[in-house]
């Protein structure tokens, strides 16, 4: 079994942090910051980071509204995002699968 080495991999999921972020927004809708933050058990700052990296790759969209008087950011999966994620899972199902022969 080839494995092309180039094919569904995806160098924006090379940080764990954005691999887990990605497999939420894949169960859920959407998904709020803080209950990201509360979650994965990360800085305000390095979640903001890596949420803004996956947003510049049109993974994922960011939709602000007001919960009260409380500021609310949801974030939900694009097509465009759950597409390459799962190219990568298949990418990396495939690497999995020749390493074992």
């Amino acid at each position: 079994m080839s494995v092309d080495l180039q094919a569904g991999y995806d160098k924006v999921f090379d940080n764990v942090l954005r691999l887990r972020i990605m497999s939420i927004l894949m169960v859920n809708e959407s998904y709020d910051f803080t209950s990201f933050k509360e979650l994965l058990q990360v800085t305000d700052g390095n979640l903001a980071s890596h949420l803004r990296q996956l947003e510049t790759a049109e993974y994922l969209q960011v939709a602000k509204s007001f919960a009260g008087r409380k500021p609310l950011t949801t974030y939900t999966a694009t097509a465009t995002g759950k597409k390459a994620f799962q190219e990568h899972l298949d990418f990396l199902g495939a690497l999995i699968q020749k390493s074992k022969l």
